[in-house]
């Protein structure tokens, strides 16, 4: 990740973002293998591992090759990857002149490297592989899909904010194709997440959410804004992330539902879960009100102010202020199932301990900068460090940054959504905490809990399902517990390489082999011929010459006398001819 964000142009910088993506692979299928002394959740961690790890890794290969594409166009329009020579205005000009199948050419380069973020910061509809991913160790889920690589996907929007600038420039959709699909894919995943009990999966379902929040905000023009809530998430979610891998080391499981009551066996680890679940709804002063709320407020303003109001950007806020509505609530949700009521698995709940120091301690310094970061750009206490420092060292943007004033109605509303998702939370799961065998109460919602709780199904439609067996509970755990089912697009594009295969190997095989068949067919005939026609009248030359030769040899005697006598003999004989023919 420092390499990516040092890189001088984007060849340099497309080779650590592959490299991430292998070292992703790598630590997604950590536990894919078991030795002896190591101790993981159930057997079936091996198989959801290896499986993860692939399917993780050709995800992500499917928008980084449309990303390269991407590389590949800018680099025979602009001849160049060097940032500072993109950004010119020179090259961002001839850019927005040349065409490429009738669009100016950066508006389509500025689509394919999109396809690049949705990939890597699992944007719908490529965010399939994230929630999966979650089979890697905690440590990894927190750095690498939480804090750093999955970030990169923004950071890239951003880095390359300059080419979206002048793609809108040129009335091209490359920008509200960036905030379309970061509104609903944070809109989606925070759906998702309400319906899910495994403790990771829940902020793996957030992380998507928020991501979407970040391209979003870059989408409607807030650079500020977006970038700032990248560097807020990083705190509060790497915390979360964390401190859910302390629950799950204490009591040996990551479903929620054999949770509860642990804050009286782990006070440190709730508390500073608490901290960073406030900061991710938005709960004033933490660090994601300052962030979300300066989103929010961008979105407000462009969509409702100016001459000309976008209803692109108001489409944004909506869905965006519903997100934050789900996001408070889900959060709610995992802090009463996980830590508060009464055990629902004794055995998990009585073998659970407080994490010890050196894992609590580093919770306790991101729980510091989660509640505090968000203060280097409160704009309303007239503190905007992060702002000025954005306008006056990144290249080519200062420009373009349009300053959004703190609106403390809309921070209001912020607010109020928030504190909303979190009373409907205590309403369900903290009034009357649920108890060993009770359903969720969200079950009432009958066919639209199911298709939540399925995530739209749509690893059946497209992915990669990876799941328990139906009626497997009796071996719960275990490696043949364990479906790994494809989607039907994959199964299609398996049953066409099917197709391909059986038409490569009777059609294009068999005209092959057919041609190879002639081949040696037509060779035979002319070895024949030529054995016994062609060496046959050589050889019949040969044995006539030899033949003759073979009789003029018994008149080569040497003698003189001898060829005297044959001369004088053939003299007579012609002139005998020519008597009798005259």
């Amino acid at each position: 990740m420092l390499g990516l964000v040092i890189s001088s142009n984007l060849l340099e910088l497309f080779v650590f973002w592959e490299i991430m993506g292998l070292c992703s692979y790598l630590l997604i299928g950590f536990w894919s293998t078991k030795l002896p002394h190591e101790h993981h959740i159930d057997d079936a961690q091996t198989v959801r591992a290896k499986f993860a790890a692939i399917k993780a890794f050709m995800t992500t290969r499917v928008g980084d090759t449309v990303f390269f594409i991407g590389i590949l166009l800018l680099y025979i329009i602009a001849h160049d990857l060097n940032f500072q020579v993109i950004f010119t205005e020179k090259t961002l000009h001839h850019l927005a002149e040349a065409q490429i199948l009738g669009m100016p050419a950066v508006t389509v380069i500025a689509l394919l490297i999109l396809a690049g973020p949705i990939g890597k910061s699992a944007q719908f509809p490529l965010h399939i592989w994230l929630p999966d991913a979650m089979e890697g160790p905690t440590p990894v889920s927190a750095l690498i899909h939480a804090a750093t690589m999955v970030s990169a996907g923004i950071y890239l929007i951003a880095r390359m904010f300059p080419l979206f600038i002048t793609a809108a420039e040129t009335h091209g959709p490359a920008m509200q194709v960036v905030a379309i699909v970061g509104a609903f894919t944070a809109l989606f995943a925070a759906t998702i997440g309400v319906a899910q009990d495994d403790i990771k999966r829940v902020l793996a379902f957030s992380t998507i959410s928020q991501l979407g929040f970040m391209l979003a905000a870059l989408g409607i023009g807030a650079y500020t804004a977006g970038t700032f809530h990248l560097i807020t998430h990083a705190f509060f979610k790497a915390l979360l992330f964390l401190s859910a891998g302390a629950v799950i080391h204490g009591v040996g499981t990551n479903d929620m539902m054999n949770m509860g009551g642990l804050r009286k066996k782990m006070p440190i680890i709730t508390t500073v879960f608490i901290v960073g679940a406030l900061a991710l709804a938005g709960i004033f002063p933490l660090a994601g009100f300052w962030s979300k709320d300066e989103i929010l407020a961008h979105a407000f303003e462009v969509g409702t102010h100016g001459a000309h109001p976008d209803p692109i950007a108001m489409a944004v806020f909506v869905m965006l202020a519903i997100a934050a509505f789900f996001t408070a609530f889900y959060m709610t949700r995992q802090i009463f199932l996980t830590f508060f009521g009464e055990g629902r698995d004794h055995h998990a709940v009585e073998h659970a301990h407080e994490a010890p120091v050196v894992m609590w301690a580093p919770l306790a310094v991101l729980a510091f900068f989660a509640a505090t970061i968000g203060l280097i750009n409160a704009t309303p206490l007239g503190i905007d460090f992060f702002g000025k420092f954005v306008g006056e060292y990144v290249l080519g943007i200062a420009e373009h940054m349009e300053h959004t004033p703190f609106n403390p109605v809309i921070a209001g509303v912020s607010l109020g959504i928030a504190f909303a998702g979190i009373v409907l939370g205590w309403l369900l799961y903290g009034m009357k905490p649920l108890k060993h065998g009770q359903a969720d109460p969200l079950t009432a919602l009958g066919p639209i809990w199911k298709i939540l709780r399925n995530k739209y199904y749509l690893d059946e439609v497209y992915g990669l399902l990876i799941a328990q067996k139906d009626g497997a509970a009796g071996k719960t755990g275990t490696v043949d517990s364990v479906r790994v089912q494809p989607g039907i697009v994959i199964k299609f594009f398996g049953w066409l390489a099917e197709v391909c295969y059986a038409f490569d190997k009777a059609i294009v095989d068999g005209m092959v082999n057919l041609a190879g068949a002639i081949g040696r067919m037509l060779s035979d005939i002319s070895g024949w011929i030529d054995k016994n026609i062609v060496d046959g009248l050589v050889n019949l030359t040969g044995i006539v010459t030899n033949e003759i030769g073979g009789g003029l040899k018994y008149i080569q005697t040497g003698r003189v006398q001898t060829y005297l006598l044959i001369a004088v003999t053939g003299a007579a004989l012609f002139a005998f001819y020519f008597l009798l023919v005259r």
